[in-house]
């Protein structure tokens, strides 16, 4: 039967061969086709053949190939035929698909619906010929039955299209359904339901199958609906994430099958590159993903962005067209992040209404992790914003070159932030990923060079932890570095001292390297520039510092496991010892050249020396004889001599140019501390070996010499140096200057001594006499120089040059005067104490040091640079400070001796204020143990038990003290009250109530004491009511929101000034004594107004957020009544927190404020808080439909606003400007033109703000109007539209100035430009 159906239709015409087939039964047809198919004969020429005999022009025909179609759809979805024969039957039932009428293919297609939904397919092959039926059925024009009415063919395809995505799909048929769509052509809705569908199946899906759904539904996306696409694919791997982030911490979901850590990541990286892929094909795709993440960071950053979104937008930064958007949004979103987290720390007002949140930099940081499972393409993206970061961010230079320091880590700027997280993202990416090191490291050198003017700490500290990382592994890079070895001696010298610190574990590993940083160290030795020479001599004390000689005494007596001349040596061995000693010997041979150098290399070499000897203590021999010779080039070895030293020798004289030669007292300084140093460590090791005589030598030598100078200087007069009182010391003359400089060296060798005495005195009496007579000759110097500067009207006094004690010298120094009580040393004691000065100066060096620490971070003098022990100094120091000055309070010690300068108790306090500021700048980690330190009664046995007692209770301990002191000082009388300490005590509580705990009792207890202080004490101090309010007002908004309390307190500026109008007579309310006449204007008006501010500030960011959250919902379309109701909280708190303003500024605005800063600031809050309550307005716009109207509590503020705010607002506009007037016009007639233009000028910037809070004003009436509108309730009706602004002309006063100006004119033209430039602005300011 086949072979005649096959060749009937080999025939010309079809006409026998459809006879032929009218004659066969329903099924032998069917049957044939199907033996043939399972036996894999020639199926297509049958199907062919059948075709040709069934023409659609006719119903049999028609009817036939629908039999056939179902029979071929069947076979090829039982699975039982070849794969080419299922493919070429597809083929030719694809080809033939649009010569069926409408009503059948609406049957087929039905078919299939009906398949897809019963699960009844068997492999899907069959799937291929439904878009083609789809498309063929949108072709016909006519109107086919379909359900119970007729519809179109395009609709029919519509229907169809909605009731297979409306039905379940099978899962392993979900990618062929959605790849299926790609064909058929759809509208944008149809498109709609189907992206829904795909993406509705996500979460029913494996995880490994997501990727090439994912991919079929991006090819889709070029037909529309490309947002819901992205946005889809953004929100299920972001709810992915955090469900498995929750899953890890241990909150095991229950029913979540758990998705192995490595597999999601791979997944999420695949689709990363299948979505980068799409919009490299597709820029609108890509413009899409910018613009929808973008939308969310309007009202809160945090809602859009999750670890996949922020990797997403980083691998698409490998597209041109997008890279600096992109890195923009992210960078903003970075910022604004940590604008918001300062924002909320700072205030306790919103912690309670905004939940806490994950940051963008915590999501950024989590992006670099998983970028572990082979995500490159991110890195570039994650490198490229690192940088970014550190660049934009970064210290910026201020005055006096310093940097700005880095603030305790509350107040830390957000830009402070955001350059940390760049540095952390490119150390994190630096260790997870080789390809990309040298290209960090590079980019990290390119800049320590070349940016040598601008702050660079943060690259070089970023550096320092690379290289502290994998230092063996940088070995590789070690071109890069050596490279940047070559501008060594064109950089800064502190930049060079942080290059080579950072560098220095690689020149362990690197010998090539350490040989081409010694080789242009020795260059820059000898170069022109000063800087390159210091930047030698710092290089080579580090080298010194590093490279161990065998037997040296280590720091931590563990012997160095890299030396120099192998890489690789095993800990325990004796490595080649003779390498390392014959390369600091020759480095030391180097320094000693720098001996004849200027003054500033020699003093580098001097600060250093002694680093060097505690580091690597085999080189004292060698460091020792060379300051011996270097000394005994200045000494007056003759002992009966004065002086003992050569002061002249000490300085050069180049024509008229006098400059410092030898610094002399740097090099005792450096001799003394190297010799207690040998002494407490070297000597008693080498008392049971042999020593040979001459190494010894050293050590006598200098010890006589120190001891001859000391009683040399004693009895040597200032005469003897040439430097008694009728000396002259102007900087003017050469003369002077070389007077100043030996003036400072001798107070120098008097400060090293004194140092040195003490330390070999064993609390001798004789000693402590030497000890005093050394400081009285310090003492008459700088007595002279002070007075001479004074004398000079130049402060030159000013330049008094660092202390050359040792901090370590400073503590035990203060120790022994105030708290030594053991019984032997009381006598010697005695001698030092009974020298108030002595005990002035030691206080005073204290301060000095801890100035020095919050500047620089370091002191000067040994171990300056290591915070461990200045840490432990200043525990000991504060410690001494406290106790004395608690227990010698500043009245006691006052009312004994009138003296010139600051009593001791005074400056122990200030010591104090100095030190808790440093501590928290520094030392935050280590609060804990600061205040045990400070804990007097501490012994040892109980440290463990209070090891527990919280930071805030030892806090609270101190307060308390100082509270006492305060209290005490309030109640004298007001002649008596000490300004000085009571601003000191307010700062020293200020910075102790930072580390309260804001919810402890403590911290409550504070802040009402600190109001009652407030409440009941009036002092006339502006500086002193200032501080006080500051703390109060830091401690409330930590506590709650301050609107009530600045109501109180406007109400009190309004009863002290007075009213605008001055026939009202105020009612004064005194709710806080301390706001009197002298401080209620400008010092309490302006700290109220910032308060005010900041709190108008919150509620604005409020309000954009309530917006950004609005925008959101009815982006999602699921806005409806419900969903604003978790706001009603923030929009009640809003309301109030306006409602409280409002009162307040109805206060202020009807006070007769003195014109000035008041008045400007006044005007501006003004301005702002009309701005901030058209923000609120607005907000109710977009939400009032959908919430059905706008609250009461709203309806009451804005009636408030109409009738306690606007119209007093225009009244003292008027009251402003009057008085301006009256200014200006008392002011023309008495005073030069040049004096009223000034007069004028002030005027017109004082009423500058004036047009700006108008239009504010009338910005508010016109949303207004608006929302009465919107919203059906008549707001308006408590608002008096303003009047104040039209005018008529008088003509009496026209005429009457006119003349005036006429006349004016005839006299001096001058005048009359001054008027005219005045009068023009007044005329635009009209018009606005």
């Amino acid at each position: 039967m086949d072979q005649k159906i096959l060749s009937l239709a080999a025939e010309k015409t079809a006409d026998k061969l459809q006879e032929f087939l009218q004659t066969l039964r329903e099924g032998d047809l069917t049957n044939l086709l199907q033996n043939q198919a399972v036996k894999g004969k020639v199926a297509g020429a049958l199907l062919r053949a059948i075709f040709k005999g069934s023409p659609c022009s006719e119903e049999a025909g028609t009817l036939r190939r629908r039999k056939i179609y179902t029979c071929c759809i069947q076979l090829v979805e039982s699975g039982d035929l070849q794969k080419e024969i299922a493919s070429e039957i597809i083929g030719l039932l694809m080809l033939e698909a649009h010569h069926f009428p409408g009503p059948l293919l609406v049957e087929l297609a039905n078919e299939f619906i009906s398949a897809v939904r019963e699960g009844s397919l068997v492999n899907g092959k069959s799937l291929e010929l439904l878009p083609i039926i789809l498309t063929a059925l949108a072709t016909k024009k006519e109107n086919l039955a379909y359900g119970k009415g007729v519809l179109s063919g395009e609709e029919c395809k519509k229907q169809l299209i909605n009731t297979l995505c409306s039905g379940r799909w099978d899962q392993q048929y979900v990618i062929q359904l959605t790849s299926m769509f790609k064909d058929v052509p759809l509208t944008a809705e149809e498109v709609e339901f189907v992206v829904e569908k795909a993406l509705s199946m996500f979460s029913k899906m494996n995880l490994q199958e997501i990727p090439p759904l994912v991919y079929q539904l991006l090819v889709l996306s070029s037909k529309g609906s490309r947002k819901s696409v992205l946005e889809g694919i953004i929100a299920f791997f972001s709810a992915l994430d955090k469900q498995h982030n929750e899953e890890q911490s241990g909150d095991e979901l229950l029913d979540v099958v758990t998705v192995p850590s490595g597999e999601l990541r791979h997944v999420e990286g695949t689709i990363i590159l299948h979505i980068v892929f799409a919009i490299k094909l597709d820029y609108e795709l890509g413009r899409e993903l910018v613009k929808h993440l973008k939308v969310g960071q309007q009202g809160d950053s945090n809602n859009n962005l999750s670890p996949f979104s922020i990797a997403l937008l980083l691998s698409v930064t490998r597209i041109q067209r997008f890279q600096d958007q992109v890195l923009d949004l992210l960078k903003t979103s970075v910022v604004k992040s940590f604008k918001d987290l300062q924002l909320l720390q700072g205030s306790k007002f919103l912690q309670n209404l905004v939940p806490h949140r994950s940051y963008v930099s915590t999501m950024i940081l989590e992006v670099v992790k998983n970028s572990v499972h082979s995500w490159d393409h991110v890195t570039q993206g994650l490198v490229e914003l690192g940088f970014i970061l550190m660049d934009s961010y970064g210290p910026k230079k201020v005055l006096d070159g310093k940097t700005i320091e880095t603030s305790p880590s509350l107040s830390r700027m957000p830009n402070q932030h955001a350059c940390k997280l760049g540095a952390n993202i490119l150390l994190e990416t630096f260790k997870i990923h080789e390809m990309i090191r040298q290209e960090i490291l590079e980019q990290v050198l390119n800049r320590v060079v070349t940016r040598a003017s601008s702050p660079i700490s943060h690259f070089l500290d970023l550096l320092s932890n690379i290289v502290m990382y994998a230092p063996l592994v940088l070995q590789s890079c070690s071109s890069k570095v050596t490279e940047a070895f070559d501008y060594l001696s064109f950089l800064p010298l502190q930049t060079v001292q942080r290059l080579l610190k950072a560098v220095q574990p690689l020149l362990k590993v690197s010998m090539s390297m350490r040989d081409c940083l010694i080789l242009v160290l020795r260059k820059a030795m000898f170069a022109n520039q000063l800087d390159a020479r210091k930047s030698a001599v710092a290089g080579f004390l580090l080298l010194l510092k590093n490279f161990k000689v065998l037997g040296s005494l280590s720091s931590s007596q563990c012997s160095q496991s890299l030396s120099v001349s192998q890489v690789h040596v095993d800990v325990h061995s004796h490595y080649n010892s003779v390498a390392n000693e014959t390369f600091c010997l020759e480095i030391m041979d180097s320094l000693r050249r720098c001996l004849s150098q200027q003054a500033d290399v020699r003093l580098m070499l001097y600060e250093g020396f002694y680093d060097v000897l505690r580091r690597n203590s085999q080189l004292a021999n060698s460091v020792m004889q060379t300051l011996l010779s270097q000394l005994k080039q200045f000494y007056e070895p003759k002992p009966d001599l004065l002086p003992p030293l050569k002061l002249e020798a000490c300085i050069l004289t180049q024509g008229d140019k006098i400059s410092l030669q030898e610094p002399l007292d740097y090099l005792l300084c450096c001799i003394q501390h190297c010799l207690a140093w040998y002494k407490n460590t070297v000597i008693p090791l080498q008392q049971g070996e042999e020593e040979e005589e001459e190494e010894e030598a050293f050590y006598e030598d200098l010890d006589d010499i120190l001891e001859s100078i000391t009683n040399r200087m004693i009895k040597s007069e200032l005469e003897d140096f040439e430097l008694d009182k009728s000396a002259d010391f102007s900087q003017s003359t050469s003369i002077g200057i070389k007077n100043n400089i030996c003036a400072f060296l001798v107070m120098g060798v008097c400060e090293v001594l004194i140092e040195y005495n003490f330390s070999i005195s064993s609390f001798s009496k004789n000693r402590f006499e030497d000890i005093l007579s050394l400081f009285m000759c310090y003492k008459k110097l700088s007595d002279i120089l002070n007075e001479k500067a004074g004398k000079a009207k130049t402060k030159m006094a000013n330049k008094t040059s660092d202390s050359l004690l040792s901090m370590k010298f400073v503590s035990s120094l203060l120790t022994a005067l105030f708290r030594d009580s053991i019984q032997s040393h009381q006598e010697s004691l005695s001698v030092l104490r009974s020298s108030n000065e002595f005990m002035r100066y030691a206080v005073n060096v204290a301060l000095q040091k801890v100035q020095q620490l919050k500047e620089t971070g370091h002191v000067s003098g040994p171990d300056g640079q290591n915070p461990e022990k200045i840490f432990q100094n200043l525990c000991d120091i504060t410690r001494v400070l406290l106790w004395r000055y608690t227990s010698i309070p500043t009245s006691v010690e006052e009312s004994g001796k009138k003296e010139k300068g600051k009593s001791i108790s005074l400056l122990c306090l200030e010591g104090l204020q100095k030190i808790f500021s440093a501590v928290q700048q520094f030392y935050q980690p280590k609060i804990q143990q600061f205040l045990r330190a400070l804990d007097v009664t501490d012994k040892e046995g109980e440290e463990r038990e209070d090891a527990d007692v919280s930071v805030t209770q030892r806090t609270a301990f101190q307060i308390r003290q100082f509270q006492r002191s305060l209290l005490n000082l309030l109640s004298s009388q007001e002649e008596d009250f000490n300004s000085k300490e009571a601003l000191l005590l307010v700062t020293v509580l200020t910075s102790l109530s930072k580390l309260l705990e804001p919810s402890s009792p403590q911290f409550v207890q504070m802040l009402s004491w600190t109001s009652k202080i407030c409440k009941e004490n009036s002092r006339e101090d502006a500086l002193f009511c200032k501080s006080l309010m500051n703390l109060l007002f830091s401690l409330h908004v930590s506590y709650k929101s301050p609107v009530i309390l600045l109501r109180d307190l406007s109400q009190d500026i309004h009863g002290h000034l007075g009213d605008i109008d001055q026939d009202v007579e105020v009612e004064k309310t005194n709710h806080f004594a301390i706001v009197n006449l002298r401080t209620a204007a400008p010092t309490v008006c302006l700290l109220v107004l910032s308060q005010a501010e900041k709190v108008l500030e919150e509620v604005d960011w409020l309000i954009t957020k309530l917006k950004g959250q609005v925008s959101q919902e009815t982006l999602s379309e699921e806005a409806s009544s419900q969903a604003t109701l978790p706001n009603q909280p923030v929009e009640k708190a809003i309301i109030m927190q306006l409602g409280t303003l409002l009162t307040f500024f109805h206060e202020l605005v009807q006070t007769a404020l003195p014109s000035g800063s008041c008045v400007d600031t006044l005007l501006k809050d003004l301005c702002k808080m009309y701005t901030t309550l058209t923000a609120l307005v607005r907000y109710y716009l977009q939400v009032c439909q959908s919430s059905g109207g706008i609250p009461k509590n709203m309806e009451k503020l804005v009636k408030l606003s109409g009738s306690h705010l606007t119209p007093l607002c225009y009244s003292f506009i008027s009251y402003v400007q009057n008085k301006s007037k009256s200014l200006n016009y008392t002011g023309e007639k008495k005073e030069k033109p040049a004096a009223v233009a000034t007069a004028m000028a002030r005027v017109l910037r004082e009423t500058k703000p004036i047009p700006n809070l108008i239009f504010a004003i009338e910005q508010y009436e016109k949303f207004l109007i608006h929302l009465s509108k919107k919203s059906k309730v008549n707001l308006m009706q408590h608002m008096k539209l303003s009047t104040s602004r039209d005018f008529k002309i008088k003509g009496n006063i026209l005429d009457m100035v006119l003349r005036e100006d006429g006349e004016d004119e005839n006299e001096e033209g001058t005048a009359s430009e001054h008027g005219g430039q005045n009068k023009e602005p007044a005329k635009k300011k009209r018009k606005k």
